[in-house]
């Protein structure tokens, strides 16, 4: 049986809505901003600070691992500090039965046998339409600010896991969210947990 649900996700694809309401009709919490808050309270850093460092890589690491290793020349950087605190509160977490959205909680729960790993996708032109209409983003270039966040997601994915982000393989189950529609791939994710 499955106890913990993770959810990674494309920028716009409703992932971290249908990760609340899976654990809604689950009965069983869901944790995305909520990691965001205990950490900063852990690691000692202002909030917004963990929301841009703790699941999206900087922009000047997209430059390959020459520059990471240099950025970490010194030392441990603030975004592995972030990692370290929110590893261990995932790994405290998945104790109990939940819903974690994103920050390779799939990764850092691999081992385990009792956990189900998905991935949330869809087209360009749904989630486009999506972060206007949720999130207000501005409707003249929305597909620039998808392929940005899914760019950062998945060079910080590969930072941190050596893995690639949104591979079909490196997770269980993968659902279109614009295909499927999310109160469908709620239904799923419940009958799939229930089981």
């Amino acid at each position: 049986m499955n106890k913990i649900i993770t959810i990674s996700r494309q920028f716009g694809s409703g992932g971290r809505t249908i990760g609340k309401l899976t654990a809604e009709r689950l009965g069983i919490p869901c944790y995305d901003r909520e990691i965001i808050e205990e950490v900063a309270k852990s690691s000692g850093f202002a909030k917004e600070y963990v929301e841009a460092h703790g699941e999206y890589a900087d922009h000047r690491t997209w430059l390959g691992s020459a520059i990471k290793s240099a950025n970490r020349f010194g030392g441990m950087t603030n975004q592995d500090k972030i990692w370290i605190e929110q590893r261990k509160l995932i790994l405290e977490i998945a104790k109990s039965p939940c819903v974690i959205v994103g920050r390779c909680a799939d990764y850092i729960l691999k081992e385990r046998d009792d956990v189900l790993n998905v991935f949330i996708h869809a087209d360009t032109k749904f989630r486009a339409e999506r972060i206007v209409k949720l999130y207000g983003e501005k409707a003249d270039k929305p597909e620039k600010r998808l392929k940005d966040k899914d760019k950062r997601r998945a060079a910080y994915y590969k930072d941190y896991t050596e893995t690639e982000w949104g591979v079909a393989s490196n997770y269980h189950i993968s659902l279109d969210s614009g295909k499927l529609g999310v109160e469908n791939c709620v239904d799923l994710l419940e009958k799939i947990f229930s089981r």
